[in-house]
């Protein structure tokens, strides 16, 4: 398809494709295990506070407390990942042989042994202590495989092909994640429910753990820690792109945690099956939308125009959530949310890409992994809002899951968290996201200086 916008001119060197198709699927399917996992524990809340009666406050606070510790260790994490030194790579050892363990640690996060009627004190200590040592090797897991993509994947024609087939299985995980978890919960428990979403993520990440591969890489001129930590945060293009992220993890991180609370208190329905209705409609339609936001938008908008447009739909397609009464008129809006949603998740690794390239270009090295790890530690702080938004309103509104029959404040409590705090955070990212700079002829110059400097690299 032709188009005379240059944001999305791919560069005119650098053509040649470096991976076949299997490998770009096999890289793509193990989204599938990492997404179920981190997308299902949007479920903690649920779990831990309706299900297993702790205190909403302490649950806040705990998972608040969590979040600052999960953003310090990301960097870290990603910088070790850039100067570990094996017989298997940098990146490849922190998933090949971390996945297990975090998907143990996964199962027992939802199979808590205490109550918070009869051991508040337990059931609080080991939540916060499974949430950490599953999010620590969680994040080793993903921030190794994330940092493979930019260095796999070098040329335009690749990134966009592998991100599609990646946003492709993403939906699909979105949707087992996301949809599942409280009809399956009900018919099954949560624990069981968690131990198989366990099993199935693991057939995916190691079906495709053989076709990793990493490029040789240079010793010279390796950052230290702080070195290396200055370098990120002053490279704005990055500094911009995480903040926006962050809005977006708050928006849909905010619907995730909040849509069991909402269909049970808001619109007054009983069960899991109305929650994943709701979720499974938003992600079938982003799965759907996903082709002409591929096919007609990115094109002519480029990754940025793309996510603004994006994230101006998200605002404008949640705003029904605090007016309807019905699972219908629920069942709609979440089909409006899928289709903005779609558009979100389409640009995002191929974003972070272009950030790594131009920093590859300023540094002369490639940081993958702190960059992904960076971003893990901005990202995560959304996590931390969240969880004090939600503290805010069911304090508010007078919430307490040990009563039988909740106040009339709830209900609209939960439309506030529904609606209020996710608009904020898409309209906020979309006003951030005008002063991202490299898109355009910047981001082109940039594709191309990367391409003749790896064509020189090759010659040599």
């Amino acid at each position: 398809m032709t188009t005379t916008n240059t944001q999305a001119v791919a560069p005119t060197a650098d053509l040649t494709p470096d991976t076949t198709a299997t490998q770009r699927w096999r890289y793509a399917g193990m989204n599938f295990g990492l997404t179920i996992p981190a997308q299902t524990t949007s479920f903690l809340l649920l779990y831990y506070v309706d299900h297993l009666k702790l205190n909403p406050t302490w649950a806040a606070t705990a998972m608040t407390i969590f979040a600052l510790y999960n953003a310090a260790n990301n960097p870290l994490i990603g910088f070790l990942s850039d100067r570990t030194r094996t017989r298997w790579g940098r990146r490849i050892p922190y998933v090949r042989f971390g996945a297990l363990p975090a998907l143990i640690l996964f199962g027992l996060l939802f199979s808590a042994p205490f109550n918070g009627t009869d051991q508040p004190v337990a059931l609080m200590t080991y939540f916060v202590v499974m949430f950490v040592l599953w999010e620590g090797a969680s994040t080793a897991v993903g921030t190794g495989y994330l940092a493979l993509l930019p260095e796999m994947f070098r040329t335009f024609q690749e990134r966009t092909a592998v991100a599609w087939r990646m946003n492709a299985v993403q939906i699909v995980a979105l949707l087992v994640g996301l949809a599942l978890p409280p009809l399956l919960a009900g018919m099954l428990g949560w624990t069981v429910m968690a131990w198989v979403f366990a099993a199935v993520s693991a057939v995916a990440i190691y079906a495709g753990v053989g076709s990793l591969f990493e490029r040789p890489n240079s010793r010279e001129r390796e950052l230290g820690f702080f070195t290396a930590l200055r370098a990120t945060f002053t490279h704005r293009a990055f500094l911009i792109l995480v903040t926006a992220l962050t809005m977006r993890f708050f928006a849909t991180g905010t619907l995730a945690a909040g849509m069991g609370f909402y269909v049970r208190y808001s619109l007054g329905i009983e069960g899991g099956a109305a929650t994943t209705l709701l979720l499974a409609g938003a992600f079938v339609t982003a799965g759907l939308a996903l082709y002409p936001w591929r096919t007609f938008i990115a094109p002519r908008l480029g990754p940025r125009g793309t996510l603004m447009l994006a994230f101006g739909l998200t605002a404008v397609s949640l705003i029904p959530l605090a007016l309807v009464k019905s699972l219908a008129g629920a069942a709609m809006t979440t089909v409006l949310f899928g289709a903005a949603l779609a558009g979100l998740i389409l640009m995002g690794d191929v974003v972070m890409a272009d950030v790594i390239d131009d920093d590859e270009l300023r540094s002369g090295q490639r940081r993958a992994g702190m960059y992904f790890g960076m971003a893990g530690f901005i990202t995560t702080l959304s996590s931390a809002l969240t969880a004090q938004v939600f503290g805010a309103v069911t304090r508010a509104s007078g919430y307490d899951p040990k009563l039988s029959v909740q106040p009339d404040a709830v209900a609209d409590g939960f439309r506030f968290f529904m609606t209020v705090p996710p608009i904020t955070g898409a309209l906020l990212a979309m006003a951030i996201l005008s002063f991202y700079p490299l898109h355009g002829a910047r981001l082109n110059a940039v594709r191309d200086a990367l391409a003749r400097k790896r064509a020189v690299s090759a010659e040599r």
